[in-house]
């Protein structure tokens, strides 16, 4: 495939059952390949693959294209982000007076977890923390974390593309 020094070179599964090893030196010649010019078309079940090579993604559900974005751009559109609090006192339940902002509990009531839009005007974490101090929460660490490339695509599909 590369012999004839390709400006378009089409990958389908390269890496499918590969050991680890080779797979490495694989990404690596595509690397180069792609910055020295080459446009690489990849197919691959791996996302975490398409995560890390590809500058635009393409997702195929049943067949059926039902999108194509840059990468970036999909993961601003369609990745939600949490903000993830680590509470100083453990919880039974998220009280009543923070239900509108829709807070999960986790790490067996050590944590609560909440979902925002990145393209919404507002987050709400200011005023989640607001609420929280009001009502004498007090919490020790916060994180945040945004959805994977692998999270928007079993999303998609899910939804069939809508």
């Amino acid at each position: 495939a590369l012999s004839h020094e390709p400006q378009i070179l089409f990958l389908d599964e390269p890496t499918a059952g590969v050991d680890p090893e080779l797979r490495k030196g694989m990404w690596e010649l595509v690397r180069s390949l792609r910055e020295s010019g080459v446009t690489v078309i990849l197919t691959t079940h791996y996302i975490d693959e398409a995560e890390q090579m590809a500058d635009r993604i393409g997702v195929i559900n049943h067949g059926e294209l039902i999108l194509v974005e840059e990468k970036a751009a999909l993961m601003h559109k369609l990745g939600r982000k949490q903000l993830r609090l680590q509470l100083h006192d453990p919880l039974d339940a998220v009280p009543d007076v923070l239900a509108a902002h829709h807070l999960e509990l986790a790490a067996g009531g050590n944590e609560l977890v909440y979902n925002y839009d990145t393209q919404g005007e507002r987050t709400g974490i200011t005023a989640l923390l607001a609420d929280l101090a009001a009502a004498g929460i007090r919490f020790r660490d916060l994180s945040t974390r945004q959805d994977t490339l692998e999270q928007i695509f079993l999303q998609l599909v899910k939804e069939g593309g809508a």
